[in-house]
């Protein structure tokens, strides 16, 4: 089998103004990034607002092996066969972080032949968006700094600055650092720290806003710092806003490419999916609905983080209703879930598959309370048995959800046919009642314990010492009423990695709670999460190369 990365370069693509008229977009309205990349621009996406909805599908996951499950790729594919079967379709996905690239995830482009293309653009550089991100970020840093430094006239307190720089890259050493060292002049000395660019609360402010007048509005009200008296300091107070808006100009604006098989694909914003919410922007989201029939999308990470997430945020703030959602399992993920060892995963074990098929239930269970219609698909390995294959799928009916057997990775849009097919009966014969778990004037605590305990299944929520003392000053700050983004290990249910399967009673314990007021959520931070990754022993960097002007080695 050719790797993903020959597959794509192999790939012929179409040019980009044929794939946009395909969701008639005509080519006055891109801005266009050589022959294969574009923006949509602020006009056509005006002009279609009076346009009606498309159908809006969620793709999501089980708690994956370290590898990842195959959501992208499903929905890369899924969106292939929708264009097979003579659909209107669009896939609407995130943006790829440079970190796993070069660290040990991979990038976000599919894989097999349900890919998007160009591969290698998206994966790295793409439209600079990500670099936009970085370096508004970083303005505002700069600029907090030089108010400390110019004479401090908001009275900020340099021991509570929360806003911290970033970079799009995982480098563990930045984390926890010392700035300021030198001369008087070279500033305050002080602790300061770094997150990745997709942790950082630009990139949640990016894919939250609707326009440019709403991102300037969620920019003025980040928090970056407190002053002595305890009194929040936000980005407008430094006056930031206009400049950071003008880094943000063209990084507003949705990107299309293609798929290998010419679906039209939005690529736009990528928040991490612990620290934020994990979805593609609701600008992208909302254009497909106004120019397809039938868009697919995903979350990140499990159903547990991402679609918890993509329904309780993105959908609560964006207005959307999901028509249905895809849960995407494999053979391999369920029997990692019931204690196989990762390099044993291809054998064929029914006891070990049963043990970890109650991950499964748990996510089909959790879907279900959010009233929208589930499907479950299996993503298809090779060394899956039909033992294997017909077990997950008694197991799924029996529990009154559809199911699907999808082969995209290996046939591309033809082995996501029987998915199509299904999605398309799903749509016709059931309703979708879509509402958010929670209300969002509950108190913080009981909210918190509302997810805790009805999507992980803990038996209950401890608070730190001084995790308990940010919720009260949260409140007292009138921010309570905001939804909660908790943040956690992506592996297991629970807080912790290591309990796999479907972990029941166990306590959960938050150790921070923060506001990131212009996307407007309160994060929780749970377990070991890292803002800032670090790479592993053996980097995917070390395999990467250029050879004959051709990039080598990515995936």
């Amino acid at each position: 089998m050719k790797t993903d990365i020959q597959i794509a370069q192999e790939a012929v693509m179409e040019p980009i103004g044929s794939v946009a008229g395909k969701l008639s977009i005509g080519e006055e309205e891109l801005e266009l990034y050589g022959k294969y990349k574009a923006k949509i621009s602020d006009d056509h996406l005006r002009k279609i607002k009076g346009n009606p909805d498309g159908k809006l599908i969620l793709v999501t996951a089980i708690n994956p092996t370290p590898a990842g499950e195959g959501k992208t790729t499903t929905s890369i594919g899924l969106g292939q066969a929708f264009g097979r079967l003579g659909k209107k379709a669009a896939v609407v996905l995130r943006e790829p972080s440079l970190g796993p690239c070069f660290g040990i995830k991979g990038g976000a482009a599919g894989g097999g032949y349900a890919q998007a293309v160009p591969m290698e653009d998206l994966n790295l550089h793409f439209t600079g968006d990500f670099h936009a991100v970085t370096s508004a970020n970083n303005l505002l840093a700069a600029l907090l700094d030089n108010h400390i430094q110019q004479g401090n006239e908001l009275g900020i307190d340099p021991r509570r600055i929360v806003w911290k720089r970033c970079v799009d890259m995982n480098d563990r050493v930045l984390r926890n650092i010392v700035v300021g060292l030198g001369s008087r002049a070279d500033g305050m000395v002080r602790e300061d720290h770094f997150v990745i660019t997709v942790a950082s609360e630009v990139m949640a402010v990016l894919c939250l806003a609707e326009d440019m007048e709403d991102l300037k509005q969620r920019l003025s009200r980040m928090v970056v710092a407190y002053t002595y008296e305890g009194e929040p300091v936000t980005a407008e107070r430094l006056r930031a806003v206009g400049a950071m808006a003008a880094l943000l100009k063209d990084a507003l604006k949705p990107n299309l490419i293609q798929t290998l098989e010419h679906t039209p694909v939005l690529v736009h914003g990528g928040p991490f999916a612990n620290i934020a919410h994990g979805c593609n922007s609701v600008r992208a989201t909302k254009a497909a609905l106004k120019m397809a029939d039938y868009v697919v999308t995903e979350a990140g990470f499990g159903a547990d983080l991402g679609a918890e997430k993509f329904f309780d945020i993105k959908c609560r703030m964006a207005g959307l209703k999901p028509d249905a959602v895809i849960l995407t399992a494999t053979v391999r993920a369920l029997k990692y879930n019931g204690g196989v060892r990762e390099a044993e995963l291809g054998a064929e074990d029914l006891a070990a598959l049963e043990r970890g098929i109650v991950n499964l239930e748990k996510h089909i269970e959790n879907l279900q309370k959010y009233q929208v219609p589930v499907i479950v698909t299996l993503n298809a390995f090779s060394t899956d048995t039909k033992a294997e294959t017909d077990f997950v799928r008694d197991f799924c009916m029996s529990r009154g959800c559809d199911f699907a057997l999808s082969e995209v990775w290996e046939r591309g849009g033809e082995g996501g046919i029987a998915l199509a097919e299904q999605t398309l009966r799903t749509l016709e014969t059931k309703e979708s009642h879509f509402k958010p778990l929670y209300e969002e004037r509950l108190p913080i605590r009981e909210k918190i314990e509302t997810i805790a305990r009805e999507i992980y299944g803990a038996g209950g929520v401890s608070y730190t010492g001084s995790a308990k003392k940010q919720i009260d000053e949260l409140e007292k700050q009138g921010y309570g009423e905001l939804p909660i983004c908790m943040a956690k290990t992506q592996y297991s249910l629970s807080d912790d990695p290591a309990l796999l399967g479907r972990p029941q009673g166990f306590v959960m314990t938050v150790r921070e709670v923060y506001v990131s007021a212009g996307a407007g959520f309160i994060v929780a931070l749970t377990g070991t999460v890292m803002t800032m990754p670090g790479l592993p022993k053996r980097p995917a960097a070390f395999g990467i190369d250029v050879e004959n002007d051709r990039i080598t080695g990515l995936f």
